[in-house]
This record gives structure tokens, C-alpha cells and sequence, in this order.
């Protein structure tokens, strides 16, 4: 079985440093109780996601290197990747829904990557990945299921504890295939891990009530959070979140634009959907909001058409 431990996150810390911003936490308030707001929406490419794909492919041989990188996603991941493989000189080819909004679809063609575009509903991003890379040599890097990609993510949550000055009480992230949350519970071993899903999407939270793995549903609904519809949650992700007895909560498309329009008046940030769902839980009080409290905003890649049209609405 693969696995991967706090001391993974520490090495890829020390791995990454300097390669990606130190993102800020900040106070916020929520019905009159302080809490903190970890901004991974203000990271280099809009997301935290630079931080497991920095890690991954810096550990690339050079072999590896010369042949490419194969990678799929809707958007922030692509964008990852794609700016840590221009960074070290890297071809990268990312395989895209064809659907997926069009400031992601240019931020990473923005940064030298090829896409590859499929229909999320009727093709497998896996299967076109897989082809792709047989084809063409490159090595696969995922966006969750992948030790190092695991590691580089959970450096958020040590970043958390330097700055608090302390180990937080609990952690509220934003879930979709479990790679953040995973890394955050490794690195913040004392604190209580709280995914949070969109509703209809929230196979973590029925995977880890049910004890095993569990698909969404081929009739889940549409959803603003582009960026946490993954189909399955991996192995890896799974285990060590159940492991954490870690818990799950899911949220309306309406709380999340609530979360969208209170990051905006209350701070001047710019959520997407998917990055808002742990504010988003706070602030509907599916989750406690108290001291030593801290919600993940995991990105920040939003179409600017809908962050104007969610912000102005009442």
C-alpha cells in the first residue's frame, strides 16, 4: 500500500521553498466569533495546487524531464502544473473538460501547456491520459491520487501552525478529490479535519461515513464548483483522511455564493465556487465557528462575469 507521512510534507516544504508563495492567513469573523482564513486564493496561479505539482515534478528524473509531463484537471491543477513545468523547462500537455471556464482554459495556455479537451460526461480523463502517455512517453502526474502531490499540498497546513503559533483546533477544507485535506491532516496531526463538498458531490463525506469508497452518482447536479467535481476519491486520499476520523459536510449552491459575496465585501477577495465551500460551511453553521478555527480558500479562478453577477446580487 502506498503511503505517505508527515515527514513527506516537511521534505517537500523544504523542497518547495521558495518555489511558491507563503500564502497569508488572516482574521476573519464569523457571527461575532474569530476565526482564520488561510488565502491559498492568492497563490501563484490562483490556487494551491502549484504546491503537489512543484513537489512532483521537481522530483522527476531527467529522463523523465526530456519526455514531458501528462496531467488532467478542470482548471487550477492544470494551471500547477503547467507553471511548475514552464519553470524547470518541462513540455506539459493537460487534458481538459471541455467545459471548464475559460479564464482556467487560458491561464494554462498562458503558461506553455497543450490541452487536450474531452467531454466530462461521456469520456474518461483517466483512459485520454493514459493514451496519451503511452503515445507520447511523458509521465502521468495526477491531481490527488500521487504521494508527492499529497505531500506538496499538505505544506499549507504547516504554514498554518508557523503562522497561528500554535495548532490550530480544527481545519475546514475544501474537498474534491481528498489531496489537500489529506496533506493538511499529515501536517496538522492535533487539529480536527473538517472536508467540505458541494452538495450532490460529496462522495468523501459518504465514502468516509460508509467506510469505503464510494462514486458520485452519474445524475449529480450541476454545480458552480467546477474545480471539486472529481468522479472518485483515490486510495491514498481516502486512507488518510479515515484514518484522521475526519469528518464531511456538504453545501448548497446558494451558501457557497453567500461565501463568494462575504469573502469580497468582508476581505476584498476573489473565491471561486469551489475555493468558498469551507467559508461556506462556516458561515451557514454546518460547521462551528470559533477560536482556533481555519477555513481553507483554496483558489481564486473565477470567471470575472460570475464573480460580478454573484457579488451583486443580494
Amino acid at each position: 500500500m502506498v503511503t505517505v507521512s508527515r515527514d513527506d510534507v516537511v521534505a517537500a516544504a523544504a523542497r518547495i521553498a521558495g518555489k511558491v508563495e507563503q500564502t497569508p492567513l488572516i482574521e476573519a469573523r464569523v457571527r461575532g466569533q474569530q476565526l482564520w482564513l488561510k488565502c491559498e486564493c492568492l497563490q501563484t496561479g490562483g490556487a494551491f495546487k502549484l504546491r503537489g505539482a512543484t513537489n512532483r515534478l521537481l522530483q522527476l528524473s531527467e529522463e523523465e524531464r526530456a519526455r514531458g509531463v501528462i496531467a488532467f484537471s478542470s482548471g487550477n491543477h492544470a494551471q500547477g502544473v503547467a507553471i511548475a513545468a514552464n519553470r524547470l523547462g518541462i513540455a506539459a500537455v493537460i487534458v481538459m473538460p471541455a467545459d471548464a471556464p475559460a479564464i482556467k482554459v487560458a491561464g494554462t495556455r498562458r503558461h506553455g501547456a497543450e490541452i487536450v479537451f474531452y467531454d466530462r460526461r461521456n469520456e474518461s480523463r483517466e483512459a485520454i491520459a493514459a493514451r496519451l502517455a503511452g503515445e507520447r512517453g511523458g509521465t502521468v502526474v495526477p491531481s490527488f491520487d500521487d504521494p508527492a502531490i499529497v505531500a506538496g499540498q499538505g505544506t499549507a497546513g504547516l504554514e498554518i501552525i508557523a503562522q497561528l503559533g500554535r495548532m490550530p483546533r480544527r481545519i475546514v477544507i475544501p474537498t474534491g478529490g481528498g489531496g489537500l485535506a489529506a496533506g493538511i491532516a499529515l501536517a496538522c496531526d492535533g487539529a480536527a479535519i473538517v472536508c467540505v463538498e458541494p452538495a450532490g458531490w460529496d462522495d468523501m463525506g459518504r465514502s468516509l461515513a460508509g467506510g469505503r469508497i464510494v462514486p458520485v452518482a452519474d445524475d449529480a447536479p450541476p454545480t458552480l464548483c467546477d474545480a471539486l467535481q472529481t468522479p472518485i476519491v483515490s486510495p491514498i486520499t481516502f486512507g488518510i483522511l479515515a484514518a484522521r476520523d475526519a469528518r464531511a459536510v456538504s453545501v448548497t449552491e446558494a451558501e457557497v455564493e453567500a461565501a463568494v459575496r462575504f469573502a469580497w465585501a468582508e476581505h476584498e477577495l476573489v473565491v471561486e465556487p469551489g475555493g468558498a465551500v469551507a467559508l461556506a460551511a462556516l458561515l451557514a453553521g454546518k460547521v462551528a465557528a470559533d477560536d482556533g478555527t481555519v477555513a481553507i480558500l483554496s483558489g481564486g479562478n473565477i470567471d470575472p462575469a460570475l464573480h460580478a453577477r454573484i457579488v451583486g446580487a443580494s
